[in-house]
This record gives C-alpha cells, sequence and structure tokens, in this order.
C-alpha cells in the first residue's frame, strides 16, 4: 500500500553541513507521527522537503507516492502545512482570511463557505469569526492555523510546534483537533514539537532526531525497549528532604541506572525487580515519603537519555 508519507535515503546538506542524513522514514495513511529533537536536529529541513520548498541532496521524499522534489504542485494540492509562526492577515476577518485560502485553492463560494462554517465550528470559532485576527490571542490564532488546514481538507498534514505558546485549555483543544484529524477524517499526520508530552498522547509513534540523523523511532514502548534492551520502570517520589544523600543512595541500588531530583520531587529510571527497595531507602535517607507513583518508561525520560547521555 501507498504510504502517506515516505523517506528513503533522504539527505540535504549545504556545502560542508549535513542538515538531514540519509533519513528513512514510512508514515501510514491516517498515522500520527511525531518527530522530537533539539533546535538544528533536521526536523524543519525535513518538513521543508515533505512539502517541495527545498530539493534534496540525495535520497527520495514521497506523499502518497507523489516524488516531492518532481511533483510538488500535486504534493501541495494534497497536503496542508500549519507553520510555527502563523501568516494571517490581521486587519481580516478569521472568516475573509479562510475565504482567502479557500480562493487559492480553487474552491467554489458555495462550498468555501460550507467548509468555512464547519471548520470555525469545529475549532470553537464561530461566534469570533467577524473580528478582526489582529486582536485575536495566541490560542486563537493556532485555533484558526487548524481551521485554516481543515477548509483544504488535504490527505496529509504537517504541523511546526502546533502547541507552543498556548495556553493549556487551547492546548487540550488543539490536540483533540489533531486527534480528530486522523481518526475521524484519514488523514495522515507528522507533528514537529517540543512538548513531549502532548506527542505522547495523541501520537501513533514517535521518532527522536539529533544532529540529522533519525535515530530511534516507533511506539513510546518500543524506544523504551531500544533505548534501555528491556523493560524499564520509573518510579517518581516527592520526598521531604531530597539530598545528595539520597540522590546517591537510590543510584546505589542495584538495578537503578538514573536518578534526577528536582526540588523534593526525585524520579527514578530502573529495572522492576528494583522498585520494592526504593521507599526504604526514600524513606532511610529522605526524611520522609509523603508520595510515590510507578510506570512504565515516559517518552521524556527515553528523550533525555538520548541527549544526556553518551
Amino acid at each position: 500500500m501507498t504510504a502517506g508519507i515516505e523517506a528513503t535515503e533522504l539527505t540535504k546538506r549545504y556545502a560542508d553541513f549535513t542538515a538531514v542524513d540519509r533519513l528513512n522514514l514510512r508514515i501510514e495513511e491516517a498515522e500520527i507521527f511525531g518527530v522530537l529533537g533539539p533546535n538544528g536536529a533536521g526536523k524543519s529541513t525535513t518538513m521543508m522537503m515533505f512539502l517541495g520548498l527545498t530539493n534534496p541532496s540525495s535520497g527520495m521524499a514521497s506523499i502518497l507516492g507523489y516524488d516531492c522534489a518532481r511533483s510538488p504542485r500535486e504534493v501541495r494540492r494534497v497536503t496542508a502545512y500549519l507553520p510555527e509562526t502563523l501568516g494571517f492577515y490581521g486587519d481580516l476577518s478569521a472568516r475573509e482570511n479562510l475565504l482567502y485560502t479557500t480562493s487559492l485553492n480553487n474552491v467554489g463560494h458555495r462550498e468555501a463557505s460550507r467548509r468555512i462554517d464547519e471548520a470555525l465550528d469545529n475549532v470553537g470559532l464561530a461566534d469570533r469569526a467577524a473580528q478582526p485576527v489582529k486582536v485575536y490571542s495566541r490560542g486563537m490564532r493556532q485555533r484558526l492555523g487548524i481551521a485554516d488546514v481543515l477548509v483544504k481538507q488535504p490527505k496529509v498534514v504537517l504541523l511546526d510546534e502546533p502547541t507552543q505558546g498556548i495556553d493549556s485549555a487551547t492546548v487540550e483543544t488543539v490536540l483533540d483537533l489533531i486527534t480528530s484529524m486522523s481518526r475521524d477524517q484519514g488523514m495522515t499526520v507528522l507533528v514537529s514539537s517540543h512538548q513531549l508530552h502532548h506527542v505522547q498522547r495523541i501520537c501513533d509513534r514517535v521518532g527522536i532526531m539529533c544532529r540529522g540523523e533519525m535515530v530511534v523511532q516507533g511506539t513510546v514502548a518500543e524506544l523504551a525497549q531500544q533505548s534501555r534492551g528491556s523493560e524499564a520502570t520509573v518510579v517518581e517520589l516527592e520526598v521531604g528532604r531530597a539530598s545528595a544523600e539520597l540522590e546517591d543512595a537510590l543510584k546505589a541500588i542495584t538495578g537503578v541506572s538514573r536518578v534526577s531530583v528536582l526540588g523534593n520531587s526525585v524520579t527514578v529510571e530502573c529495572q522492576p525487580e528494583a522498585r520494592t527497595r526504593i521507599p526504604e531507602v526514600a524513606m532511610r535517607h529522605g526524611d520522609s515519603l509523603l508520595s510515590l507513583r510507578s510506570s512504565g518508561s515516559t517518552l521524556e525520560s527515553i528523550y533525555l537519555r538520548y541527549f544526556q547521555e553518551p
């Protein structure tokens, strides 16, 4: 079957600098895939190649079987892109901005009105549709960006930092809308983000990029397996007093691989058999144990392991 998004040995070089290095990726139709990585990892360059806005130095990128470098018009016809910095006309209303988008995409006036009404209702802006966008908050602009994607009725969506800088209530709305794109409308979604817990909530699979390379990809459970070699456990503690003595004592437990301390909160990564020792050690060296929670590896712990350890 044709993949929603696919890259084969995709590479982009600028003189002596390699921005994307032999990327191999396959995202199935209606899948949500999250790309994580620090600034300069190659995430944005990868998106530009998928959009046909920059050509690869070697390798190939395709969307729904269309070669992104050779068939950019076909790619853009089935693809919508939400950039990190949104470019709406501030003096125009939300409805007028969306009418402009539909006209650029050759959508007839009657159909455009129907799509715009539906999109504005979906993102919760129907009652603010006549207001100029310059009075919109960052969160409202982000929701309008989602509406701008929806009116195009694309088959593939590329989202660059869709939850950056917006309040928690709007974040929930945006995440629900992204999930609906895939689950209800069958869109293939590629999300680039620094918000690890947002990615973990909505994405079917995740890839971590570093220095142009996709160092690991899979479900969160698969990433935990690959990064540690066996199923790991994360224990989160709240203690009365976190000290260097407590941190050292926890690190000394057989099976503990990593301990991080932030204030009186302590996170311990360990093998399952080491969990039973942790409460005892915490109470002995941490004054008091206020709370304890145990789970499998989180995406945050996996990400930090790749960027904090050799």
